[in-house]
């Protein structure tokens, strides 16, 4: 259980520091107290699903991050997938093309260095 707890002190860590939160504005958001913050940085206690839930979602955590081998993605394609899944479908179907046809330019251009 320890290697979780590690997991989810880093990641409230790390998107804390990201948005410039502090521990005190992370518990007001999530509507609990901050030493249920503090403690989750420290990798100590264990938070209610309720609790945790609201962390995530008011920190923008992907929860993958906090439950999937960490060597499954890289930070990059973490954040791309997070997102793409905050879009709306509207937003998503607009996005969809501009994506596919980045990545076919940069799949055609590979090894060539643009300055």
């Amino acid at each position: 259980m320890l290697k979780y707890s590690q997991r989810l002190a880093d990641a409230v860590k790390k998107a804390r520091s990201e948005l410039n939160l502090t521990q005190e504005e992370v518990a007001n958001k999530c509507d609990t107290d901050v030493r249920t913050i503090i403690n989750m940085e420290m990798g100590r206690g264990n938070p209610k699903l309720n609790t945790l839930f609201r962390v995530v979602r008011a920190l923008k955590i992907d929860a993958r991050e906090l439950f999937d081998d960490p060597q499954s993605d890289s930070p990059s394609i973490r954040r791309v997938c997070l997102l793409i899944n905050e879009c709306s479908e509207e937003e998503a179907a607009t996005l969809l093309p501009i994506i596919e046809a980045v990545l076919t330019a940069l799949r055609t251009n590979k090894g060539i260095k643009i300055e």
